[in-house]
Formats: C-alpha cells, structure tokens, sequence
C-alpha cells in the first residue's frame, strides 16, 4: 500500500471508513464480523481507520475500538464529534461542554487514550466555528487528541478555523460525481498545507456497480432519500455508469478501482476512504493503489462522469441543510 502523510504522519493512501458496518447503509455486523473485517484491512495495509460518535449512535466506536485494540498502536486513528445520537435523533452540537464530554466517551468506546484526528463532524450554526475549533486545541495541548479536522464544511469556514487553531485535515464527499471540493476546498487544503480525505470515492457503492435497484434497498438505508438515486435521475445516472465500466474493463481493472484511482490522482494531499461490509470488496478496493493508469484514462472517466453528466443533488433539503460546503 503507497502512504501519504495525514496531519504529519504516513498512513496508508487507502483509508478504510467504518461507518456503514452499523449506520445508514443497512443491516449492522456483528462484532466478529467487524474485528474480522478491520483486521483484514489492517493486514493488507491499511493504517487509516475513521468511524465517528455518530455513527450507530456510539457503537461504531465501541466495534471499532474491540477491532483494532490488538493492533491501536500500529494505525492511525479518527473520530468526529459535534454530531450525535440524542433519543434516537441525530443532533449537532459544536457548544464546547458537548464537544469535552464526546470525546471522552470516545476515548473509553475506542479502548484508548488518545485520537489521533478529530473532526468537527459539522459546524453548530449557534456557535461559531472558531468556539468549537478552540476547544479542540484544548484538547491538543490535553494530548487527548494529535491533530483537528473539519468535515463538510467551506473553504471560508475552513480559513476562519484555522486562524483559531490549525487544522490537519479536511473531510468531505469527492468522487468522479460528486465535485463540490473543486470549486474553493481543495485549492485551499493545498494552499493552506492541509491534507484533504475524501469519504464516499464510490458514489455510495454506485461507482462499484453494488446498486442495482435502489428501491430494493433496506428501510432506513440514506441512499433511498438522496435524488441521484431515484427516478429518472436513477436511469440516466445507470447509463453513465455502464460506460464508465466499460472504460474500466478496457484498462483491466474494476470500476472501483478506477474510481479511487482517479481520486487519488487529482492531488498528492488527497486521501481516499472507501467503506465497505465486504472483505471481497475491501480488497478489490485497496488494490487501487497498486493501479497505474494514463492521464488520457482518467481524462475519459471524468468525460463519462461529471457535474454536468450526473444527474440530481447529492443530498435531500433536510442533509443539505446541514453542511457548510459550496455547491454549484
């Protein structure tokens, strides 16, 4: 597995995001299957492992954390915190007194005494940006965490927090169809010397072909209430996506393969974290970092699938409402 440093440190290129083993993508993994799964991961060189408070509502950490204690002092590890489980609601809370108390409960859930990147998992719009990223410096000098992050949030956001405090790392959604970072985040990770990690580099499994029919997926799966998924959008989206397998198939490698591949090729601070239930898929998707492609091939799969090509909004109202990023 190729590294890339991720707030100072080399971690493999290839993260592994652990948040559908129990939130938002259907049935949840039992414990073995998690610790059978991480431990995959982490044998085929994965060093990067994300989960976050919000996913399963605490217990993402709490598998997570059984997962990886055999192996903790060998990765790199993130968490998120402002955004939680309250009575079965998800809740975003950036007041500092919220922010303390999460991270200690992820500290006890993830078996460890420190994080080593923690994200802001969204910006409280009651606090500002700068109020929360204080406390997170705290919890720097605290040695309770090694480095801040940002998740979805904008290039302005981005600037304001990083006077208060530096930021190591932002994360938001990039992939061939999801573009929004290309119009201020990037360029300012890059100006900035900010590393940039981008979650869902398969369009939510669309890019990997796990997706036949959309209405067939669990009750409670995200991707049933987010417009690219349904209707007419569903259909064209489907003819962009058997053209961009057949690019793949005619450079000998999976359309998952191609996508990461063409995330990772779009800058050197860019870092990929792909989530999967799969072994079989986990594999499949590490093995992109070993893909060597011309520029012609990726400048075709960027062809077949852009903003102007795909087709609906990324996020329902009520999730757009929610984050801080530009949109086009």
């Amino acid at each position: 597995m190729k590294q890339r440093k991720l707030a100072g440190r080399l971690v493999s290129e290839i993260g592994l995001g652990c948040m559908n083993l129990n939130h938002a993508y259907g049935a949840s993994v039992s414990q073995q299957e998690a610790s059978k799964l991480l431990a995959s991961a982490f044998e085929q060189g994965v060093t990067h492992f994300d989960t976050a408070a919000l996913y399963g509502f605490g217990s993402n950490e709490k598998l997570v954390g059984e997962a990886i204690k055999g192996f903790r002092k060998d990765i790199f590890l993130a968490s998120k915190c402002g955004m939680t489980g309250v009575d079965g609601k998800r809740v975003i809370d950036g007041r500092p007194d919220t922010l303390v108390k999460t991270l200690d409960t992820a500290l006890q859930s993830l078996q460890t005494d420190h994080i080593d990147l923690y994200y802001l998992h969204r910006i409280d719009k009651d606090v500002p940006v700068e109020e929360s990223v204080g406390t997170l410096g705290d919890m720097v000098k605290a040695g309770k965490i090694g480095a801040i992050g940002l998740s979805e949030v904008s290039a302005d956001s981005l600037q304001k927090a990083h006077k208060e405090f530096p930021i190591a790392a932002l994360q938001t959604e990039y992939s061939l169809w999801t573009r929004n970072a290309e119009i201020a985040v990037l360029e300012t990770c890059q100006k900035l010397g900010i590393d940039f990690v981008a979650f869902s580099p398969l369009a939510r499994g669309y890019l990997a072909g796990c997706i036949d029919n959309p209405e067939a997926l669990a009750n409670g799966d995200i991707r049933k209430g987010m417009p690219r998924f349904q209707g007419d959008n569903w259909t064209a989206n489907q003819k962009l996506y058997a053209e961009f397998a057949a690019l793949a198939e005619a450079n000998g490698v999976t359309p998952a393969q191609l996508a990461i591949a063409w995330v990772l090729a779009q800058g050197e601070h860019i870092h990929a974290l792909p989530g999967t239930k799969s072994e079989a898929h986990l594999t499949e998707d590490l093995k992109a970092s070993a893909v060597s492609l011309d520029a012609q091939v990726f400048a075709q799969a960027d062809d077949i699938i852009n903003r102007q090509t795909v087709q609906g909004a990324r996020y329902g109202a009520g999730a757009q409402a929610d984050i801080d990023t530009e949109d086009f």
